[in-house]
C-alpha cells in the first residue's frame, strides 16, 4: 500500500472526485484530497496544500484544464499532473501531453487511474532521485529547508543567543508571525510573556547531550494551546553545541477532551458518591452538607453551597457551604421578591423559572450581581441548580469553578441529575419516608429493588390496554460473580455490582436489581421477538464490552439472559417474572446467552420428536430427492452450474422443503447421513445427462457446520467423489461462512485437501456472518456467494448497493469468482452486471426442479 497521497483536485464535480478516489481506495493509495474549481482557489492551493499529485478535469464551467496544466507547469513543474476527464479527444490529449501533462485517463476507464497514479508518483520519484544525486551540498540542505518548513508540527532552530534562524510554516501559521519578521530575534523580543518559560528549556537542551522533551502552553487569542515540544542541540563542526533545534507537536485538543472525561468522570464519582450518601443520611443538614463536601472533593468545584428558601421573608438564606469561602457566603443573603426575580441575579431567576442557570465567564455576565467579589476569589463560571419538591422550589445549589466554559451540555445534564436526585431525597426526608425509600430501592446501587420493578412492571402492564406491541421483561444474570467476591472481595464485588447497574442505566431507563447479582429491565415499543432480541443484544454489548475497572485491575464480565414478552407468557407480573426466572435458568445450560421464555416448548419438543422420528423412517425409504436451481454467467448469459437442493418426498405431506427439516437433522446429527447421500445423488444425477457428462456445470452442494466439524468429513467425500465417477471440476461446496470460522485453522486444512481433487468450494452467505478477512485471504476459495438479502435490496437505494459492490470488489481483489443468489428481477440483474458480479441464480432464471428437467434446460443451453 502507497502511504497517503496528496493530491489537488481541479473537478467540478463532487461525485467525479469521489468516484476517483474511491478507485485509488481500492488499489491501495490513501489520497488525501483538496478539491478546487477556480483560478484563484487553484493558485492558493499550489502555495499552500503542496500536493504530491494534481488530478485535473479537462472542461470545467469555472476554470479549464488546460489552463491549470499551464499554471502548474510555471509554478510547480516537478508536480505530476494527470488529466481525468470524460471529454477528452485524441487531439487534446496529444495537445496536453505536449504541453506537459504527466498521463491522461477517461472517466469512463477509471479502472487505470490507480496505475497512471502510481507511474506518476514512481516517475516523480526517480526525477527527484536523480536530481539529488546530481544536486551539491547546496542542493541538499535546501532539501532539509524545505522539509523543516513543511513539517506538520511546529519546527525551529536558534543560534547559541537565541535568535532564531529559521522556523517552518506550521510555525508561521500557529504565531500568525512570518519567518521575515522574526528571524534575529529572540523569544524576548517576540513575547517576553513567554520568554523565562522557553528560555529554560533552550538552556537544557544545550546542556543536554541528548534531546529533552517538555510542555509548553501558550496563549492565543484568550485560548491556551499545548503543545509537546521537543529540543536538541545541533553540533557545529568541531563538535560543541552550536544551535537549538525544536520541534512542537500540538495536542490541545487532546489535553482538552482528556480533561472534560476527567471532568465528567468526576461528575458521575460524585454524582454516584450523593446517591449513596441519599440512601445512607437520614438527616438533611448533614445530606447537603456531604453533598457540598462531595463536590469539591470529588467534583473538583472550589466552592460549592445550599440556600434554602425562607418563604415567609422571601429570603434565600446559605445553609452550608464547602470550599473556598473567604467571606463569600456572608453577602450572599439577600431578599427575592417573587414578581421580581432579577433583584437576586442569577438564583432569582433560577429560583423563579424553576430551572438550573449557567454562568460560564462570570466576568462578562452582567446578570452576577456580585461579579467582582466572586473573581477576587478566583471564581470564573458557576451554575444554579434549584431544588424543586413537589413542583415548588425550596432552595437552589450554587457550584464554581476556576475554569472559564466548564459548564457543557453533558456536565449540565449530570448536574440536573445530582438536582433532581438532591431534591428527590429532601421531599422523603421532609415526609418522613425514607423508610419507604429502603422498601423499594436497592442501597447499594441507587436502582429499584424486586419490589418496586414488580409494581411498575404491574402497572405498565395494565397501562398497556389494546396495545400490539410487546412488553419485555429482561433478567440479567452476571457469569462467575461469586468467583469475584472470593478472589477480589466483596468490595471489588459491590464496586462491579454499581458499575453494572450504572452501564445499563445508559441504556434503558427502568432498570432495579432483582437480586444478589441479578437485574432486571423492561423493554417497550418492539412488535416482534427479533426486534426483542436485537434490542437486548445491543444492551448487553453497550454493558459488557469494555472491562470493568476494579480498583486496580481490569475485569471483563459475561452475562446470560432470561426474556419473558406480555401477553404470550403470562397474564400478570408475577407469571412474567417468574417465566422469565425460569428462561434465565435454562440459559445456564444454554449455548444461547440469551433464551426466551415460551408456553408452547413443551409442543416443539414433542414435534420436534415426531419430526425426527419421520426423518429416520425418510432416510431408510430413500424419500430423499435433489431438484437444481441453474446458475448463469452474467456475461454470456449462458448456464454454468446448478446448485442441488434437498426435498423430503414425505407420503403423507407431499413435497416438503428444507427449512422444515434441515434443523432436526443438524440437532439429531442425521445431518452427516443425509448430506453424504446429497453428494452421491448429485453424481448419479450427472451421469443421467450422458452428453453433459464430459462438459457439464458444475453441482454445488451445501454442507453445514456439524458436516464441516466431523474429522471423518474429507475421508467420506473423497469415498463419495471417487465412487461417483470423480467427475473432475464438477462438484462445488457452499459453505457458510460462520460454518468456517468456528474452527478456521481445521476448516482450511480439510478444504485443502478437497481442492487437491479438483473440488471447487464457495462461501454461501456472504456477508451475513462474521468473517475475518485475514483468515478469508488463507481459506482456499474459489467464489463468494452473495446473500439474497442484500440483492433483494440492491435496486431500492440504501445501503444495499455499497455492499453488494464492496463483496463485489473483496471477492476480485481475492482473485475469487462472485455469485448472486435470489436474483428475481431485470432491474437487480443489470445492476448485478453493472457492478461486475461474475454469476447469478434465483426466480428470474429459474426455479429448483427435479433433475430431468434441468437435464432438459441444459441442453437447450
Amino acid at each position: 500500500m502507497l502511504p497517503q497521497v496528496k493530491i489537488l483536485m481541479v473537478e467540478d464535480s463532487s461525485t467525479d472526485a469521489e468516484l476517483s478516489m474511491w478507485e485509488l481506495k481500492k488499489a491501495g493509495i490513501e489520497p488525501s484530497v483538496l478539491r478546487v474549481e477556480t483560478k484563484p482557489d487553484f493558485l492558493q492551493s499550489l502555495k499552500t496544500y503542496i500536493p504530491d499529485l494534481i488530478l485535473s478535469d479537462f472542461s470545467m464551467p469555472h476554470f479549464d484544464g488546460l489552463s491549470a496544466l499551464k499554471l502548474s507547469r510555471e509554478l510547480t513543474p516537478e508536480i505530476p499532473f494527470i488529466f481525468v476527464s470524460g471529454t477528452l479527444g485524441e487531439e487534446n490529449a496529444i495537445e496536453s501531453l505536449k504541453r506537459g501533462a504527466t498521463d491522461y485517463v477517461l472517466k469512463t476507464n477509471l479502472a487505470r487511474l490507480p496505475s497512471a497514479v502510481e507511474r506518476a508518483l514512481r516517475e516523480k520519484s526517480e526525477r527527484a532521485e536523480r536530481k539529488k544525486i546530481e544536486q551539491d551540498l547546496n542542493e541538499t540542505r535546501e532539501r532539509f529547508s524545505l522539509f523543516m518548513r513543511y513539517l506538520p508540527g511546529l519546527a525551529f532552530i536558534k543560534d547559541a543567543d537565541r535568535r532564531y534562524r529559521f522556523v517552518n510554516t506550521a510555525w508561521e501559521s500557529f504565531t500568525e508571525k512570518s519567518s521575515h519578521e522574526v528571524l534575529g530575534r529572540t523569544d524576548a523580543e517576540l513575547w517576553p510573556e513567554f520568554d523565562a518559560m522557553t528560555g529554560n528549556s533552550d538552556r537544557r537542551a544545550i546542556e543536554k547531550d541528548k534531546p529533552v522533551q517538555m510542555v509548553e502552553t501558550f496563549q492565543k487569542r484568550g485560548n491556551e494551546f499545548s503543545f509537546l515540544v521537543h529540543k536538541f542541540n545541533i553540533p557545529d563542526a568541531t563538535g560543541h553545541p552550536a544551535l537549538i533545534g525544536g520541534v512542537a507537536i500540538d495536542f490541545t485538543e487532546r489535553v482538552r477532551a482528556e480533561e472534560k472525561i476527567e471532568r465528567l468522570s468526576k461528575i458521575q464519582a460524585f454524582l454516584s458518591r450523593i446517591n449513596a450518601a441519599i440512601v445512607r443520611i437520614r438527616n438533611r443538614e448533614e445530606l447537603l452538607h456531604e453533598a457540598c463536601r462531595i463536590a469539591v472533593d470529588l467534583g473538583g468545584f472550589n466552592l460549592a453551597w445550599v440556600g434554602m428558601l425562607d418563604k415567609e421573608h422571601q429570603e434565600l438564606r446559605p445553609s452550608v457551604w464547602v470550599g473556598h469561602d473567604d467571606g463569600y457566603i456572608t453577602k450572599l443573603r439577600r431578599s427575592i421578591q417573587p414578581d421580581k426575580p432579577e433583584s437576586f441575579g442569577i438564583i432569582g431567576r433560577a429560583i423563579h423559572e424553576k430551572r438550573p442557570i449557567v454562568v460560564n465567564d462570570i466576568a462578562k455576565d452582567p446578570r452576577v450581581i456580585y461579579a467582582k467579589e466572586a473573581l477576587q476569589r478566583g471564581f470564573r463560571a458557576f451554575v444554579c441548580l434549584p431544588l424543586l419538591i413537589e413542583g415548588e422550589a425550596i432552595g437552589a445549589i450554587l457550584l464554581y469553578s476556576t475554569e472559564i466554559g466548564v459548564f457543557d451540555q453533558e456536565e449540565m445534564r449530570l448536574l440536573a441529575e445530582l438536582a433532581g436526585d438532591v431534591s428527590f431525597a429532601l421531599e422523603y426526608i421532609n415526609k418522613q419516608e425514607q423508610l419507604d425509600y429502603f422498601a423499594y430501592y436497592d442501597p447499594l446501587t441507587g436502582l429499584p429493588n424486586r419490589s418496586l420493578f414488580h409494581n411498575r412492571l404491574t402497572q405498565s402492564l395494565h397501562a398497556r390496554g389494546g396495545e400490539k406491541r410487546l412488553i419485555a421483561t429482561v433478567l440479567l444474570d452476571l457469569a462467575r460473580f461469586r468467583q469475584v467476591n472470593e478472589t477480589l472481595g466483596r468490595n471489588a464485588g459491590d464496586q462491579l455490582l454499581r458499575e453494572v447497574g450504572a452501564r445499563l442505566l445508559r441504556s434503558n431507563d427502568t432498570v432495579a436489581r432483582i437480586g444478589v447479582d441479578m437485574f432486571g429491565l423492561k423493554l417497550r415499543g418492539a412488535s416482534t421477538v427479533s426486534e426483542v432480541n436485537r434490542s437486548v443484544e445491543a444492551i448487553v454489548r453497550a454493558c459488557f464490552t469494555e472491562p470493568f475497572v476494579l480498583g486496580d485491575k481490569k475485569l471483563r464480565v459475561a452475562c446470560r439472559a432470561g426474556i419473558a414478552l406480555y401477553p404470550g407468557d403470562g397474564a400478570d407480573a408475577d407469571a412474567i417474572l417468574r417465566n422469565a426466572e425460569a428462561a434465565l435458568r435454562r440459559s445456564r445450560h444454554s449455548a444461547d446467552h440469551i433464551v426466551f421464555y415460551a408456553p408452547e416448548m413443551n409442543a416443539r419438543v414433542a414435534e420436534a420428536l415426531a419430526i425426527e422420528t419421520r426423518l429416520r423412517h425418510a432416510i431408510e425409504r430413500r424419500e430423499f430427492v435433489l431438484h437444481y436451481q441453474p446458475k448463469l454467467s452474467l456475461a454470456s448469459g449462458r448456464i454454468t452450474g446448478a446448485e442441488a437442493l434437498i426435498r423430503w418426498q414425505d407420503p403423507d405431506h407431499g413435497l416438503i422443503p428444507p427449512g422444515y427439516f434441515i434443523p432436526v437433522l443438524e440437532d439429531t446429527g442425521m445431518i452427516g447421513e443425509v448430506g453424504r447421500w446429497v453428494v452421491e445423488q448429485a453424481f448419479v444425477d450427472m451421469h443421467i445427462w450422458p452428453t453433459l457428462v464430459n462438459n457439464g456445470p458444475r453441482i454445488a452442494v451445501n454442507v453445514s457446520a456439524i458436516q464441516l466439524q466431523s474429522k471423518d468429513f474429507v475421508n467420506q467425500m473423497i469415498e463419495v467423489i471417487q465412487r461417483g465417477g470423480n467427475l473432475p471440476g464438477r462438484l462445488e461446496l457452499e459453505i457458510t461462512e460462520s460454518a468456517v470460522m468456528r474452527n478456521v485453522e481445521d476448516s482450511i486444512h480439510k478444504l485443502s485437501i478437497l481442492r487437491g481433487m479438483a473440488v471447487t468450494v464457495a462461501i454461501d452467505d456472504f456477508g451475513t456472518g462474521y468473517s475475518s478477512l485475514s483468515y478469508l485471504r488463507k481459506l482456499p476459495l474459489d467464489a463468494l456467494k452473495i446473500d439474497q438479502s442484500f440483492v433483494s435490496g440492491l435496486t431500492s437505494g440504501g445501503e444495499a448497493s455499497s455492499i453488494v459492490a464492496a463483496i463485489i470488489a473483496l471477492g476480485h481483489s481475492l482473485k475469487l469468482k462472485v455469485v448472486a443468489e435470489g436474483v428475481e428481477t431485470e432491474e437487480q440483474a443489470n445492476a448485478l452486471k453493472l457492478l461486475g458480479c461474475d454469476e447469478v441464480q434465483g426466480y428470474l432464471y429459474g426455479k429448483p426442479m427435479p433433475a430431468v428437467e434441468i437435464a432438459k434446460l441444459l441442453s437447450k443451453n
